[in-house]
């Protein structure tokens, strides 16, 4: 997702972008590319893809293109036919079979059916096609005519290959079939059902299993794979496979290579390749590039692989475990060792990756989904500028913290030159104090213990734990207090139990007769476990009571201290930027508890409440809670009561006067046409 120019500036930045290699220059496709093949005499290199059909011949000794032509349809595969490019077969997804010489297309000719493979038998200089017909078509490329076509017992075939040493044709069928045939003959000679071999224990096959790749090794070795992500190896005099490898992903197996030197076999599928041995199927490596792989190539006798994938670029890799680099390029055995003398980690200098609680500290939760957050694994990438800002806003005095701890560090660091004591460190003293006890204490007990806690002094990973101090640990609250019985228990434990070692060591070096005695005191370890189990326990009890009192004792206090600021005189001062700065993020954090739910407003609330019943000190922003329910007194009830009588009595003596101003009601007249009527 970086843009061409980011990537070229992080080009001229980063060391390991630097030593990528373009091994060879323009090596890609407008789009994808579908088959790689090499010449024998290993000076040429051609690549199929799309779009629009074409085929590209690179020059391996210049490590350039040397030419490139266009096609009328999408290329199936293709083979070389002679030791350089002069003489190449393609067949295309429109059933046509192009012959192209040094200068260009020489022939075209078309097939019955739809091919999906071919190869080509030398001393007879035939060509056998299988597709979407149960018939093997041959064309004699010195007659210059189509033969007898080989009948398979198969509705359909998908891959064929010879034998490079005594020419046995083999096809593989959507049966799971293997079909081989003697071409001297054109007869069958055998036929193995693959399908029911690819079905193991710790296998799960959907559907019938398909032969989608096939490739001989040598006279005896063959390789099947299937559509189900299975391969067999096979020695062609048994009808049971050596070996079953899984690729466990489900997919069709596309290409099969051999590496003789290490005993090797890469397969792959449109996802991953694998390169696993071929006695044990112990995994060597795998692959796994973000395109889908179409075809694999390897170099002959080299660790060097070409990929055709779903993407322009054709994917290159040397591994030179696998073999030596070819002759065209053997500068890269140079440069590789090179590269692994030399580490350097890779740094995106424009992008800083935070987490969802950086956001949340930050304040830039809203963020997330828009275009300016880039999700990668956990978390996200964001401009660095973006960070810088967010940070400055949301604590503006970092940096000055920042540059007195460095300063602290550096002044530290010198001092480190100088003559050292064995002192206790600033963080967490009475840690590193038990810890050099136990160290000390258990030298002639368990060497185990020991060596944790000589470990735990000595490791650099938890040396932040006493040098830095945000790992104090805080003594004074509840949750240590509450925990502080149990280890006081433990190193209780621990002291007697070393103490009691030491007795019984004494004791069997000063007679063998007292070891006896030592040795039955199994009821009195019991008793005193059970009274360690009965103090821990009134331990705790009795500071789950401090706790309350002191709470209680504080609760009295908040309020007395309340009641003497309410009755002395207030004095208001002016505030100062830095104050007003206090308030606008406090306005900003109450705008911030609107926007959340209902249920993390009451745990904020709890989470409040509670700091401020611990901390009993008056702050500002407090929220007081009222009720209106005013609790009346029994005189102030009786003298409503004797108000209401009176106003009773009051009304009975009354004499109104209505009688007297009262007029003589008159009844409304009608009106007719505006007129009154009498």
């Amino acid at each position: 997702w970086l843009t061409d120019r980011k990537k070229r500036d992080l080009q001229k930045k980063d060391a390991d972008i630097q030593r990528r290699i373009q091994l060879i220059q323009d090596f890609e496709m407008p789009a994808v590319s579908n088959c790689i093949r090499s010449s024998r005499d290993g000076q040429y290199l051609m690549v199929t893809g799309t779009y629009k059909p074409r085929v590209r011949c690179y020059e391996v000794a210049q490590m350039s293109m040397k030419f490139e032509r266009g096609l009328d349809a999408e290329v199936v595969t293709f083979d070389i036919l002679s030791e350089d490019y002069s003489k190449v077969v393609f067949l295309h997804c429109d059933r046509y079979v192009e012959f192209h010489a040094q200068y260009g297309r020489y022939y075209r000719t078309r097939i019955p059916k739809v091919g999906r493979d071919f190869s080509f038998h030398s001393p007879s200089c035939d060509l056998y096609f299988v597709g979407a017909s149960r018939e093997v078509y041959r064309l004699n490329l010195e007659q210059g005519r189509f033969l007898n076509p080989l009948v398979t017992n198969s509705v359909e075939s998908n891959v064929c290959d010879i034998n490079p040493v005594h020419h046995l044709f083999a096809c593989g069928t959507v049966e799971g079939r293997i079909e081989c045939w003697d071409p001297r003959v054109r007869s069958r000679v055998g036929e193995l059902d693959c399908a029911l071999s690819s079905i193991t224990e710790d296998t799960m096959v959907e559907g019938l299993p398909a032969i989608s790749a096939l490739k001989f090794k040598d006279g005896l070795t063959m390789a099947v794979g299937t559509s189900t992500g299975q391969i067999l190896l096979y020695d062609i005099r048994s009808s049971r496979p050596v070996l079953v490898k899984d690729h466990h992903y489900g997919l069709p197996i596309n290409s099969i290579e051999f590496n003789d030197p290490q005993d090797l076999v890469l397969s792959t599928d449109s996802k991953i390749l694998k390169i696993w041995n071929k006695h044990t199927g112990k995994a060597y490596t795998s692959i796994e590039p973000e395109s889908e792989i179409n075809q694999l190539h390897v170099w002959p006798d080299s660790g060097l692989l070409f990929m055709a994938n779903e993407a322009p670029k054709v994917l290159t890799y040397f591994i030179p475990s696998l073999g030596p680099a070819p002759r065209w390029c053997s500068f890269m055995d140079n440069l590789t060792e090179e590269l692994e003398e030399m580490e350097s980690a890779t740094v995106y200098d424009d992008y800083k990756f935070v987490t969802d609680t950086d956001l949340e500290n930050l304040g830039l939760s809203h963020l997330i989904g828009s275009p300016l957050l880039r999700a990668y694994m956990h978390g996200y990438f964001m401009d660095i500028r973006l960070y810088q800002k967010a940070k400055t806003i949301a604590e503006p005095f970092a940096y000055e913290e920042y540059r007195r701890n460095k300063i602290r560090q550096k002044i530290e660091e010198t001092r480190d030159s100088r003559v050292k004591i064995n002192k206790l460190p600033k963080v967490n003293r009475d840690l590193a104090q038990r810890l050099m006890e136990e160290e000390d204490s258990n030298e002639g007990g368990k060497k185990k213990k020991a060596k944790e806690a000589s470990s735990l002094l000595q490791d650099d990973r938890f040396s932040a734990l006493f040098s830095n101090p945000e790992f104090q640990v805080d003594t004074q609250t509840e949750e240590f207090r509450l925990l502080n019985p149990v280890v006081k228990q433990k190193s209780k434990k621990k002291r007697e139990k070393r103490e009691k070692l030491e007795d019984q060591f004494q004791e069997v070096q000063e007679d063998e007769e007292e070891q006896e005695e030592v040795e039955g005191r199994g009821s009195d370890d019991d008793s005193s476990s059970s009274e360690d189990d009965r103090d821990l326990v009134e331990e705790l009890r009795r500071q789950h009571r401090d706790i309350r009192r002191e709470r209680a004792l504080q609760h009295r206090a908040d309020r007395e201290r309340d009641a003497v600021t309410n009755l002395t005189p207030k004095f208001y001062e002016l505030k100062t930027g830095e104050e007003f700065m206090k308030d606008g993020d406090q306005k900003k954090h109450s705008r911030r508890k609107m926007k959340a739910s209902l249920g993390e407003r009451v745990q904020l609330q709890e989470e409040s409440d509670k700091m401020l019943r611990l901390s009993g000190q008056a702050v500002g922003s407090k929220e007081l809670t009222f009720n209106l329910r005013k609790v009346e007194k029994p005189r102030e009830t009786q003298r409503k009561l004797d108000e209401a009588q009176h106003r009773l009595e009051r009304k009975e003596v009354r004499r109104s006067a209505g009688q007297y101003l009262k007029k003589p009601r008159t009844k409304p007249g009608t009106f007719w046409k505006g007129k009154k009527k009498k």
